[in-house]
């Protein structure tokens, strides 16, 4: 029988390669992508691209509405506080762009969703090495969330656990685009950018990071971008 997996899919450059990575080990691969107030949509519509490349057996997108709360500059279109740090700053502190419990809401309903279509495993590609700062992406934490969701699932209790997987939580961003190289992910179907326009605009974080990643792999990012970094020379 074909395993199943829910893949945690947002449309950026790490959910990609995830997707790609559970597609390799021969996962029937069922997406799931959240539109969550976030100030654009720009990174939905990769995400429903990469879903149709793989292909995916299903693709969900999921309707939770964080701006109600607030909190975070991706909540709120009428702020403008896009961190734009320099390249050596980046993940020294907890950017204004974090989303409280992001991580944590979207695993509980990618744990739902595994449960009710008894898949085995879930996959989310969060990085804890070339990441912005945020604390649900590091392996303690996700250690902690598998341990509640070995307590807070039938199927666990039953001796079938959903396993977490987080197969780039240890690479550098260099090293996830080699590897998505690999497994031939489209990356230029993808999106990172905080803003969301026709171009990335090469200067939030969020672009520096996949930027300094794509140099350091020597590859020339596909995707197109306002304008560039100095050092970014490819």
């Amino acid at each position: 029988m074909t395993r199943k997996a829910v893949c945690l899919l947002s449309g950026g450059l790490d959910s990609c390669v995830t997707s790609y990575v559970a597609k390799n080990l021969g996962y029937k691969i069922y997406a799931l992508s959240f539109t969550y107030g976030q100030r654009h949509s720009r990174e939905l519509e990769s995400a429903k691209k990469i879903a149709a490349s793989i292909p995916v057996e299903k693709h969900i997108i999921f309707d939770i509405n964080l701006s109600q709360f607030g909190g975070s500059t991706l909540l709120d279109s009428s702020k403008e506080s896009i961190p734009n740090h320099p390249i050596e700053e980046i993940g020294k502190d907890i950017p204004p762009t974090y989303v409280p419990a992001r991580n944590t809401i979207f695993l509980s309903i990618a744990l739902a969703y595994a449960e009710t279509i008894d898949a085995e495993t879930i996959f989310i590609g969060v990085n804890a090495t070339d990441y912005s700062g945020y604390p649900d992406c590091r392996p303690e934490y996700i250690k902690a969330y598998q341990n509640m969701a070995n307590l807070a699932t039938k199927k666990a209790v039953e001796g079938h656990p959903i396993k977490i997987e987080t197969p780039l939580i240890s690479l550098s961003k260099a090293d996830i685009i080699r590897r998505g190289v690999e497994l031939e992910a489209p990356f230029h179907l993808t999106w990172s950018c905080y803003r969301g326009k026709d171009k990335a605009c090469g200067r939030c974080d969020s672009c520096i990071l996949r930027l300094k990643g794509f140099k350091e792999a020597g590859i020339r990012d596909p995707i197109p971008y306002e304008t560039y970094p100095d050092w970014y020379n490819l």
